[in-house]
């Protein structure tokens, strides 16, 4: 099967392209950083966005597999060189085929190719036997520094089109080539690095051709698809065998298939691409985690808002979007003489509530939550399933403050995103600080007092992270947290930033103690991210099967035949006035296929409904994670049941005096 890809689907770009004028990350005096690394600014820095919507997980992190990052990036470099080799054999083979980019990706690589005829997964086999080949050889990696004069000339000397665009982004004047040949008139790209020394150096049985995709030339829809070929490369074979393991792993729990398979939600291709339609069970549970992130809201302090999908553009260029996001807003619309606009962002309807009753010192902090859904302009080739659509609903939250009360602000944001997630059973999580890039708003002594914030926020915390130096958005310094799924993978979810933006766009205010009118401090926050792609993670970490105080249906009965029918409905009414969500098996199918049917649908406890049970007003329940509940009262079930829902516990687990 071959699929569509965009080139943003989460994937680093051109290492060539990312090298140079790459910014390190490291230590900033004083603040404890478990470990450095290079990060790109991600979409989300543009004014007042609290959180993109990002399409896929960050990163296999399981424990007995190394990174591009570790061994002082070997990993990277036999990947890196691997992709090089595959070109290589690519062209050797297929006479006429032209490459584009080629980088290393967090798990393997990829190269980009425009063939003469498209190639079909039996090739795979084929590459990969002259990719032996070219390993065997043990030819050298040779880096050539060239003038961007030569670079050209060779490139349309080897009619490589897609090349000459390449050199054409690079914005640096040096300009690098790697050979990979044992002459140097042999095959090579444009390249910054880095490489092993001799191909022979590349472990050939721990590296596998996976898939072929198509995908666009820098995601533009208008050029001509080109074929993507992913693969992977370790360095052993028990790593390769681990790595397709967890592959499988995470082909089972798709949240797309899964989606599907249970119910819970679609994308309805008649009305348009990236928009999501919640089916009952699903939106059962979307109203389940709704409620808990309302409640736990509230008891923290904040106050809930609603407001308007779309507004006056004139807002939207007040706010900076129209400048620094247009690309990612829908085309305005017309009314009555005035363009609107669909909102990309929830943060400038917050200010204008901030604004329209000037607060006293006295009335702050202000801590305003709304569960806001946006609309953003995404290219087909990157949506993907609920990781990347085109309207969402983001859990949005400002908080307005004095600078003195930042600290506690923003360590209530972390405690408050610890305890959700918790609930959601994600307990491990990566941060990562990120500083002031070299273009922002701001002074330097606002810039220092944020950033302080954040650190004595996370020294509270007691929480280890990593810093990136350099990676905040322009109008202030952020914490972003990666939650850990069930598999060892890391997804971007919950965020937290300062803004220096906005206040100074709106020219907020509040009333000193002194009278004077002064500017309050401004902090975007979202903990799932949007309900949407946090739903998506929720999905594929429990592999849909739901805890089951989340579970859209917590109990099924199936009655052996329909004579114990009217016992079954009394049954499901009384747990249903114990605000359980239960249900009777529609019947007129045998005992077996209805219990095969519960397993399917994966339902936490079921029980079957026979003449015993009538008889003896009971209930023979079996928990799906706990196994044989036994015989209860069904009066015992229920209240065994309700006890598991109020303590989020699995119905096996309720200890007999809570019951």
């Amino acid at each position: 099967m071959i699929t569509v890809v965009g080139l943003a689907q989460g994937l680093q770009l051109y290492p060539l392209l990312r090298s140079y004028g790459a910014r390190s990350a490291t230590s900033i005096a004083g603040v404890r950083s478990r470990s450095t690394a290079t990060r790109a600014q991600v979409a989300d820095e543009h004014a007042g966005e609290a959180g993109a919507d990002a399409a896929s997980p960050i990163a296999w992190k399981d424990a007995t597999l190394p990174t591009n990052e570790d061994n002082a990036g070997n990993l990277l470099r036999i990947r890196h060189s691997t992709a090089h080799v595959m070109a290589m054999a690519v062209q050797k083979l297929f006479k006429g085929t032209k490459v584009s980019i080629g980088p290393w990706i967090e798990n393997g690589f990829y190269y980009d190719f425009d063939p003469v005829e498209p190639f079909q997964e039996k090739d795979l086999r084929r590459i990969k036997k002259e990719m032996d080949k070219i390993i065997s050889y043990k030819w050298p990696f040779v880096e050539e520094e060239v003038t961007r004069e030569e670079a050209e000339r060779r490139i349309l000397e080897q009619d490589e089109p897609y090349k000459l665009e390449i050199l054409n982004r690079i914005k640096s004047d040096r300009i690098t080539i790697w050979h990979t040949s044992k002459k140097q008139d042999g095959w090579w790209d444009l390249c910054a690095g880095p490489h092993v020394e001799h191909t022979g150096m590349l472990p050939k049985d721990s590296i596998q051709l996976e898939s072929i995709a198509g995908a666009y030339f820098f995601g533009d829809e208008t050029r001509p698809m080109l074929q993507r070929i992913y693969g992977t490369a370790w360095e052993t074979p028990e790593q390769l065998a681990e790595h397709v393991r967890l592959q499988k792993e995470a082909k089972r729990r798709d949240h797309r298939k899964i989606g599907k398979d249970l119910n819970l939600f679609s994308i309805q291709q008649a009305a348009g691409g990236g928009l999501v339609f919640w089916h009952p069970k699903g939106a059962q549970v979307r109203s389940l985690l709704e409620g808990y992130w309302k409640e736990a809201h509230l008891k923290g302090g904040y106050e809930l808002l609603y407001t308007p999908h779309m507004a006056s553009v004139d807002l939207w260029k007040t706010s900076g979007h129209f400048d620094f996001y247009k690309d990612g807003m829908f085309d305005q619309m017309e009314v009555e003489g005035a363009d609107y606009q669909l909102k990309p962002m929830n943060c400038p309807f917050h200010v204008l509530v901030f604004k329209d009753k000037q607060p006293s010192y006295r009335d702050l902090p202000i801590r305003w939550a709304e569960l806001g859904t946006v609309y953003r302009y995404e290219r087909s080739g990157t949506l993907h399933g609920l990781f990347r659509v085109r309207g969402f609903t983001q859990d949005d939250a400002h908080i307005f403050c004095l600078p003195e009360q930042l600290t506690d602000e923003i360590t209530q944001v972390l405690d408050l995103t610890e305890e959700i997630l918790t609930k959601f059973g994600f307990t491990e999580y990566e941060i990562n600080l990120s500083t002031r890039p070299d273009k922002s708003v701001g002074t330097d002594e606002i810039w220092d007092k944020a950033t302080a914030g954040l650190v004595s926020a996370l020294d509270r915390k007691g929480w280890d992270y990593l810093v990136d130096e350099g990676g905040g958005a322009f109008y202030g310094p952020k914490i972003d947290i990666k939650i850990t799924d069930a598999i060892g993978r890391k997804w971007q979810c919950s965020t937290v930033q300062c803004d220096f933006n906005l206040p100074e766009r709106f020219d907020l205010k509040y009333v000193a103690s002194s009278g004077e009118k002064l500017q309050p401090i401004m902090l975007h926050r979202a903990i799932f991210g949007s309900i949407e792609r946090f739903f998506g993670v929720l999905i594929e970490s429990t592999a849909g099967d739901f805890p089951f105080w989340l579970a859209p249906t917590q109990l099924r009965l199936l009655p052996v035949s329909d004579d114990f029918l009217p016992f079954c409905n009394e049954v499901v009414a009384k747990a249903r006035a114990a605000g359980l969500r239960a249900e009777v098996d529609p019947g007129g199918r045998s005992l077996g296929k209805q219990i095969k049917i519960a397993s399917a649908d994966k339902i936490p406890v079921f029980g079957v409904v026979g003449k015993d049970e009538v008889e003896g007003s009971t209930l023979s329940l079996k928990s799906r994670k706990g196994g044989e509940l036994g015989s209860l009262s069904v009066d015992e079930a229920v209240a065994r049941m309700v006890a598991a829902q109020k303590a989020s516990l699995e119905p096996h687990e309720v200890p007999a005096a809570a019951e």
